[in-house]
């Protein structure tokens, strides 16, 4: 008998990718809830969310073995909710939310390392300033976001301030929300009075960006990837993620142990988690920069490209109780990268590539894979869950021999996509 699976926001590429699995033919997977009820919205209803869920799982006319979701805010929120309202595996919910708020797991961070940023919070009910012991530039970012919306890189108190002015206006769409899940737990006494529309300004970190990419089963931490990402020149916008890691074996050893005390502290277990970190090189240091307790959806086709197998593996062996085995190197590319492609002024999209272009570039460079993220009539600065820098127009998927025929591989992709953007003025 196949295992029903349930998956929160499931969407045509992770459908493929799911359906593509070596033992995809003993899963029955089920879509629950569409992407533009979860995210695709001004508000973010996420107790009507839940309910909707647990409603439709609980109407399924059969055996529910699994809900998994590969998306950030609500989907990984809401997984540790509607898996104990069903009686289904996952992590705790307050392992998610130490994870999640960003205040809380820097908190848990310094028990256990020294890699981490000087922090603290910031008041936007007040006039809003830089918190004791902190140098510019630093980044003021909400205590609970996704996609780095509302985030912001600033340099001087002015900056600052119209940053904070920015977040002020923004956080209640996530903050809201987020406050439901906190008000489900008993906090810690640091933590009264931090609630979801909190702010954060920590010190900015330099350097090579990373992801290490892990799970925890059964209380044993590991780690089975290193990905880069790799910025635009001149802004803090991901130009692709490209695997495997180009860092050297013994950075990325540091960054694995790290990576290990802190899952361990904060308790997350049975879960994938994917954690973000910067090295420089000039003073051999590390810094990690966030704790995602779910493994990254954007890294699947990299894994799959380069180790034979996609990291929903993972999550799909966890929820139903098993122990993953990820390949290492058994994929057909040495290398392989998600590319973005981004414009970086506001504007109303006029065309985007048809259906026939697509599928010429697809034949032009077997293999890729190209996903368009706007349509006709689109006002960029209007989308959501965009980051403060640029706007995404589109990723494309490639895998390549070495890197030079990788880059090679994306210009001939991007060559054949012709998008047409109108300028606009603010407003």
């Amino acid at each position: 008998m196949r295992s029903n699976v349930f998956v929160v926001g499931l969407d045509e590429h992770n459908a493929r990718i799911l359906h593509e699995l070596p033992d995809a033919a003993e899963y029955r997977f089920h879509p629950l809830l569409s992407f533009e009820q979860l995210r695709d919205r001004a508000e973010i209803p996420l107790r009507e969310l839940l309910d909707a869920a647990q409603g439709q799982v609980e109407s399924f006319d059969g055996p529910v073995h699994a809900v998994i979701g590969f998306w950030d805010f609500p989907v990984s929120t809401m997984l540790p909710i509607l898996c104990r309202r069903l009686g289904l595996r996952w992590t705790s919910l307050e392992s998610v939310v130490k994870c999640e708020h960003k205040y809380w797991c820097r908190l848990e961070q310094r028990q256990v390392i020294d890699e981490y940023p000087r922090f603290g919070l910031v008041d936007l009910d007040g006039a809003a300033e830089l918190p004791p012991g902190l140098r510019y530039p630093v980044w003021l970012k909400p205590v609970r976001s996704f996609c780095s919306a509302l985030a912001f890189r600033v340099e001087n108190h002015r900056q600052l301030h119209a940053a904070a002015a920015a977040i002020r206006e923004g956080v209640s769409r996530v903050g809201t929300p987020f406050q439901f899940v906190l008000d489900q737990l008993d906090l810690p006494p640091e933590m009264t009075g931090v609630g979801g529309s909190a702010c954060l300004a920590e010190e900015a970190a330099v350097g090579a960006q990373v992801t290490i990419e892990g799970f925890s089963f059964h209380g044993d931490v590991r780690v089975y990837g290193v990905v880069d990402s790799i910025h635009c020149p001149g802004i803090p916008s991901f130009l692709r993620y490209q695997y495997p890691s180009a860092l050297p074996s013994e950075v990325t050893a540091r960054m694995a142990d790290i990576s290990r005390r802190v899952i361990r502290r904060i308790g997350l277990d049975d879960s994938t988690f994917n954690i973000e970190y910067f090295w420089d090189a000039a003073r051999d240091a590390i810094t990690l920069l966030e704790v995602n307790p779910r493994h990254s959806q954007s890294h699947a086709e990299l894994f799959a490209r380069v180790d034979g197998l996609a990291n929903h593996h993972c999550m799909l062996a966890l929820a139903l109780g098993r122990e993953p085995r990820m390949p290492h190197r058994a994929g057909r590319d040495a290398v392989a990268a998600k590319w973005f492609v981004r414009h970086r002024s506001d504007g109303v999209v006029r065309r985007v590539p048809s259906a026939a272009e697509i599928e010429r570039v697809r034949h032009a460079v077997p293999g890729c894979a190209i996903d368009v993220a706007v349509r006709p009539g689109d006002r960029l600065s209007q989308l959501r869950d965009q980051d403060s820098y640029s706007y995404q127009l589109a990723s494309v998927h490639v895998g390549a021999a070495d890197e030079e025929e990788l880059t090679r591989r994306f210009e001939r992709c991007v060559a054949g996509l012709p998008f047409e953007i109108d300028a606009v003025g603010p407003g």
